[in-house]
């Protein structure tokens, strides 16, 4: 008996966020993943909050799916993504939720970058969203992947989809920012979707060998 409930637990994988928006997204990309059940943080009461203060989103990324592996004693997939500026070298990067303070909102944050970029020229506001994915258990990391997808800032907020720097991320390929696509669409050329593609890809075969 001990050993089958191990084998039920261990393919049991804690989505590790508190966003509802990214929560969906994830859950929409990932459903129906055989021998996988994927489950939010309202299934496991008491988890310990994670401060991301690592310099990279990888850093991030395995520092919060090692902490709730352990602390739920199960598989965790925690991601950090963000927003990369080349005209503001990269900024605002790891620091995307809260570029406008500790507890800015989107519209906040949406409204400093618009003001940092405001004399800069169309073809030089190249800019990429970026998604780190980690998978750990209590034990250890089994994998990290990355997706991005490249993009232009818009001069103004467009759309009332998504959520995030979604109004401004202009997508040259549909002429439309990311809050302007679909959810379908969206699902398919994110950076998100991106990085669920190739953790897809990484978590089938290691569930068939654990």
């Amino acid at each position: 008996m001990s050993s089958m409930v191990n084998v039920i637990h261990n393919k049991t994988v804690l989505v590790a966020t508190q966003n509802e928006n990214k929560k969906k997204e994830i859950m929409d990309i990932l459903k129906n993943i055989p021998g996988i059940l994927l489950r939010g943080p309202e299934y496991f009461p008491f988890l310990p909050e994670v401060e991301e203060n690592g310099k990279t989103f990888q850093e991030n990324a395995i520092r919060k799916a090692m902490i709730l592996a352990k602390a739920c004693n199960t598989w965790a997939m925690a991601d950090d993504s963000g927003l990369e500026i080349d005209a503001l070298d990269g900024r605002p990067g790891v620091y995307s939720c809260r570029y406008a303070g500790p507890n800015a909102t989107d519209e906040q944050n949406i409204q400093k970058v618009l003001s940092e970029l405001k004399w800069v020229p169309k073809e030089k506001r190249t800019a990429r969203f970026v998604c780190t994915i980690a998978l750990a258990s209590p034990d250890q990391v089994f994998f990290v992947v990355e997706g991005s997808c490249e993009g232009f800032i818009a001069e103004e907020p467009r759309g009332k989809q998504g959520f995030g720097y979604d109004p401004i991320f202009y997508v040259s390929q549909y002429h439309q920012t990311f809050a302007e696509l679909s959810s379908a669409i969206k699902n398919k050329i994110s950076h998100r979707a991106d990085a669920l593609r190739q953790f897809k890809e990484k978590i089938i075969p290691l569930t068939k060998s654990i």
